[in-house]
């Protein structure tokens, strides 16, 4: 029995690096220095998909709407394999998205060395849900 295809969530997470609305800084570094990589010409990008960093097996909503898939390397691979559903290709974000990884990684990095309340409050409630995970694991 094969596994289901990978999907994103309906629309990014509240707390999505790629959201307009998501305040600056509430990741850790390299996850931003992720992001710019899935920008590079299609033979240059990970071959690896993106993956929700909240939802366990859901692919990034962000990722997928701020990327066109059609270029995408990882998302060509894993269609080719049967990972993702052909869906993915059309997918459209309902919220605003930055218009690359490295406009979304240039917004997180921004206030890096001095978060607002509104981002510490952000990454506060992050690690909370983390920690309760990995207590129900």
């Amino acid at each position: 029995m094969s596994a289901e295809p990978l999907a994103p969530r309906p629309k990014p997470c509240d707390t999505c690096p790629y959201r307009r609305d998501v305040p600056s800084a509430i990741w850790a570094a390299h996850h931003y220095a992720l992001l710019p990589e899935y920008d590079r010409p299609t033979g240059e990008q990970p071959a690896g998909l993106f993956l929700c960093h909240q939802a366990d097996g859901r692919l990034c909503a962000g990722w997928a709407g701020c990327h066109d898939m059609a270029h995408s390397l990882a998302a060509r691979l894993a269609l080719a394999h049967g990972e993702v559903d052909e869906r993915l290709f059309s997918y459209a974000s309902p919220v605003p998205l930055f218009g690359s990884g490295a406009e979304a990684a240039a917004h997180g990095m921004r206030d890096y060395t001095d978060p607002g309340q509104t981002a510490r409050a952000a990454a506060a409630k992050l690690l909370a849900q983390r920690a309760r995970r990995k207590r129900g694991r």
